[in-house]
């Protein structure tokens, strides 16, 4: 359901993001939950560059829409990715600044709401985003959103989605994106998806128990919260 004027989305993700503890011990990187679900994340999308981009990584223009710190970014750089050919857009000042502190210089930044980007159409190989979906509660902000990055995207290319699909009772100002919700926003795409990482709350638990419980655990698909998908625009042929 719509809750708010579209226009007034960005401020209010802004305000919500304001309300969450910063430096969560949680969210730390070493800790054995986190490490998990970055490994997980990591293979599945190794996998899915293998099968959709068989002539390499090197020449691939990528847009990370809510590039946070910088952490996408990074990963992109280590598999291989060129940082000259990265962009990054973030909406948090504070978050724009520690990305541009921890990222090559090579790597284009840009500060605000994605809808005000200057980017023309087909400017892409690879628009990404990661739990950003999730954190807006405005249905047509989603739709505004989710059009604006299938345009920047090239025909052959995609829009690469990382994000989870149950809602948290315990935390009002995220809702899950259902992979329904995913083929919605974008009709025209061909969606290759898979489950991934393990229900986090399950798996903060389990790892303080023992690390090792956690991928026996998401080795259960029914255990697992995210999804990772391809959304990929098809080339548009002409002629017999």
């Amino acid at each position: 359901m719509t809750r708010a004027s579209d226009d007034d989305e960005p401020a209010a993700v802004a305000a919500r993001y304001a309300r969450r503890v910063h430096d969560d011990p949680r969210y730390h990187p070493l800790q054995p939950a986190v490490l998990h679900e970055r490994r997980g994340r990591q293979r599945a999308l190794a996998e899915l560059l293998r099968r959709h981009v068989p002539g390499g990584i090197g020449t691939l223009d990528v847009l990370d829409v809510g590039c946070g710190h910088g952490e996408q970014l990074l990963e992109l750089i280590a598999l291989g990715f060129d940082a000259a050919r990265l962009t990054g857009s973030e909406l948090l000042a504070a978050r724009a600044a520690e990305a541009r502190r921890r990222l090559p210089v090579e790597v284009a930044l840009h500060e605000g709401d994605a809808l005000a980007l200057p980017f023309e159409s087909a400017t892409f190989d690879l628009v990404l985003q990661s739990t950003v979906f999730s954190s807006l509660l405005d249905d047509d902000f989603q739709q505004r959103l989710a059009d604006r990055m299938w345009a920047w995207v090239r025909p052959g290319g995609a829009v690469l989605w990382y994000d989870f699909t149950v809602n948290n009772p315990r935390n009002p100002d995220v809702r899950g994106v259902p992979l329904a919700r995913l083929r919605q926003l974008f009709p025209a795409a061909q969606i290759d998806a898979r489950r991934v990482t393990l229900a986090p709350p399950l798996a903060r638990v389990l790892g303080r128990v023992h690390p090792a419980l956690i991928g026996w655990a998401a080795a259960l698909p029914l255990l697992r919260t995210h999804v990772l998908a391809w959304v990929g625009k098809p080339v548009v042929r002409t002629g017999p």
